[in-house]
């Protein structure tokens, strides 16, 4: 970035993404600096029938976007917080976590359809392990189906008969204001994934505007909470993506953390909470009970299969 030259930010093309990327854009267009959007194609993209199980790529919706960041091609990434890998390339770190969106997931169906209340057998459709897991856990007698493509693309699949109903994050339906009929589906039924409902901002960690991104876009109760979760994940994962769920919240000073790591077939379950005013340790030290409750097995068995 030179004098005189307008902030260019990274997105992928989705509608969804662009969404994301415009409500940022405009916040740092409000503070006085001039912004320029530019779309970036994501491994994602690339492969976009390929079930998310056999990609396995932790950074595969951000790869590309940090190529063009340490190209010096972008100043800045806008990230769904849940799609950026716990451990950032090196030279890269997030300015910013934006306020959150609820981080609740949704079940569409045209007949709003609760979890409870899907019929025998009901076909579900969901690419995230998370999901298919807790799901599993409370309903085993549904049939779980991948699914590919943007919030549009799965809600017209799902119209077209691909499945009786589909899981979706409550903030990017609601961001792109689609209209499909749905139910809110409990944290307390299912926990969410690490990060959702928040955006992340990237940028280069000695980029001239990482200050002034964190002044605008950073929001310190979101950022604290999901720092804590992602300890927990980064705890967990070793290397691959995996059935985890948390959910972080602020009560004074300190901050409480749910966890819950499952088997894909749900049949296992190991949940946790911890709290405490330092949101790394609190992550970490979560990670450790689930741990030791046995849920090193089931993360096993993940990364057994996927090699």
């Amino acid at each position: 970035m030179t004098p005189g030259q307008p902030v260019v930010l990274g997105t992928r093309g989705s509608r969804l993404a662009l969404t994301q990327a415009e409500s940022c854009a405009r916040k740092l267009r409000d503070a006085g600096l001039d912004v320029e959007v530019q779309v970036i194609k994501t491994t994602s993209e690339q492969r976009p029938e390929t079930p998310f199980s056999v990609i396995d790529q932790r950074d595969v919706f951000t790869r590309q976007l940090d190529d063009a960041l340490l190209a010096g091609e972008i100043d800045l990434a806008v990230h769904s917080l849940k799609d950026v890998p716990t451990t950032l390339r090196e030279g890269i770190s997030l300015a910013a976590v934006s306020e959150r969106h609820d981080p609740s997931d949704v079940l569409v169906s045209e007949e709003r359809y609760d979890l409870d209340g899907l019929p025998e057998g009901a076909v579900v459709a969901t690419s995230s392990l998370r999901r298919r897991a807790q799901i599993l856990n409370r309903r085993p007698d549904v049939n779980i189906v991948e699914i590919r493509g943007n919030v549009d693309t799965r809600v017209r699949k799902l119209r077209e008969g691909a499945a009786d109903a589909l899981v979706l994050a409550r903030a990017g339906l609601e961001r792109i204001g689609l209209d499909a009929p749905h139910t809110v589906i409990p944290t307390g039924v299912m926990l969410p994934a690490v990060g959702q409902g928040a955006l992340a901002v990237a940028t280069l960690s000695d980029h001239v505007l990482y200050g002034r991104l964190g002044e605008v876009l950073n929001d310190g109760v979101t950022e604290k909470t999901t720092m804590a979760e992602r300890a927990l994940l980064r705890t967990l994962e070793g290397g691959c993506r995996v059935p985890v769920g948390a959910l972080g919240a602020v009560r004074g000073d300190a901050v409480y953390l749910r966890g819950i790591v499952a088997s894909i077939d749900g049949a296992l379950v190991y949940r946790g909470e911890a709290d405490g005013g330092d949101p790394d340790e609190v992550g970490e030290r979560l990670a450790r009970d689930l741990l030791e409750q046995g849920a090193a097995v089931v993360l096993g068995e993940v990364r057994e299969v996927r090699s």
